[in-house]
């Protein structure tokens, strides 16, 4: 099976979960023996994994460009995953016109269009956006997100909310959504980890360019940590994220025990040290990288409920979950004090990762899928209307503005060389 996977981005598992997210992916179709490909429109950068090291052959593509053409009727894909709808937007309809046989699966990383409606909900009043009325969802990025779902033959969910709230609310087919969770493997659970006594201060994680993650930042340094500082004068909190502007660095502040410290080199090393991971994330969507590998760790969280929604089922919080600045100071405050407390939660995690996060198992059932829907291509296609009419017109709308792009670009070219 050959497997072209389409990224906005070269994966950098160590800076987001979004790059952490598609090497799980990676990892998992290797082991089927399955060729994969990478291709980008993005610029390399010296965090990106070395692919060439797994045998991965990297390919750069440009957008609005014939030469992806060529390529892919060179490759002839079996499977072809777009790492977010974007690239299914710029790059789908050239798959199903050069390889209509292809599989086109999607992996959302998490619902855009929820995340956007609750950012624009956060800013109008700013607090955990526990609800998002219909008219916010149904936003401009909703509109073009799910067409491109219907448009694919497969889109692939992180969290069991997101799965059925595009059921409920957008109407969209179980047939052609699939869930599949975070796959830690066996051997990377329940790491051996310092015990409560040997444990100091706090950790917030998060990728400094993702929207949500700054504005938990701000909202910490405002005022979480002052309350908590109030109470715990000799406590620290160490805040790590890649690619930390001008404006994150300004707010470290060591005096009042407050530091951002740019990029983590190891997350489980500083997640190991640090006593409670503090995620106060009032919108987002998906499930949280960083709330994941605190449970890995055995290191307690307090986050909202935004941050815990779809990762923990009707099993308990691996910590406590607090929506207003004083709740989520108290319960930072108490799980970093109580022992015992601190170990019950510590257990929860581990239950929460055993239970919900297995590689083996929703690894396998993903395979699973996309072999059943590979395999019945044909009619899986027939039975999807919507899908077939969004094709036909965005195939034609987007053909013609790209091939209207390329030829200008290319003119413009042609001009400059004379001059």
């Amino acid at each position: 099976m050959k497997v072209l996977i389409i990224g906005s981005v070269w994966p950098e598992p160590a800076s987001s979960g979004a790059g952490l997210r598609i090497m799980d992916m990676i990892q998992l179709f290797l082991k089927q023996h399955w060729s994969v490909t990478f291709a980008s429109t993005a610029s390399g950068t010296g965090h990106m994994s070395d692919l060439d090291a797994l045998a991965i052959r990297s390919v750069p593509i440009v957008v609005n460009d014939s030469s992806f053409d060529l390529f892919i009727d060179e490759l002839q894909p079996d499977i072809v995953l777009f790492d977010r709808f974007s690239m299914e937007e710029q790059f789908g309809w050239r798959v199903e016109k050069t390889c209509p046989s292809a599989m086109r699966v999607i992996e959302t990383i998490d619902l855009h269009c929820l995340r956007h409606a609750r950012q624009l909900q956060c800013k109008r009043n700013p607090g955990v956006v526990l609800h998002v009325d219909q008219t916010g969802l149904y936003n401009e990025i909703a509109v073009r997100e799910i067409a491109a779902m219907h448009r694919s033959d497969l889109s692939l969910l992180i969290s069991d909310y997101e799965m059925e709230l595009l059921q409920s609310q957008f109407g969209v087919s179980h047939n052609i959504i699939h869930l599949c969770p975070f796959m830690f493997e066996k051997q990377h659970m329940h790491l051996s980890s310092p015990p409560f006594g040997q444990r100091a201060h706090f950790i917030s994680i998060g990728n400094f360019r993702h929207a949500p993650n700054w504005d938990a930042v701000l909202w910490m340094k405002q005022q979480i940590w002052p309350l908590i500082r109030s109470r715990l004068p000799e406590a620290q909190l160490h805040i790590y994220g890649a690619y930390a502007p001008p404006k994150a660095w300004a707010l470290h502040q060591p005096d009042s025990g407050f530091h951002v410290l740019g990029r983590a080199d190891r997350v489980s090393t500083v997640m190991q040290q640090a006593k409670v991971c503090l995620a106060p994330l009032r919108f987002g969507a998906g499930i949280k990288t960083k709330l994941a590998d605190a449970m890995l760790n055995g290191t307690p969280s307090v986050t909202t409920s935004i941050g815990a929604e779809g990762m923990q089922r009707n099993l308990p919080w691996a910590g406590d979950i607090a929506d207003s600045a004083e709740t989520f100071a108290d319960a930072a405050v108490s799980l970093y004090l109580d022992a015992d407390q601190w170990v019950q939660a510590q257990n929860n995690g581990f239950r929460i990762v055993e239970q919900l996060f297995d590689a083996h198992r929703n690894g396998e059932a993903l395979i699973q899928r996309l072999l059943q829907v590979k395999k019945t291509l044909a009619s899986h296609r027939q039975q999807q209307f919507t899908g077939l009419m969004l094709r036909h017109h965005h195939q034609r709308s987007s053909e013609f503005m790209s091939r209207w792009i390329e030829a200008k670009n290319k003119l413009a070219a042609l001009n400059l060389s004379k001059h």
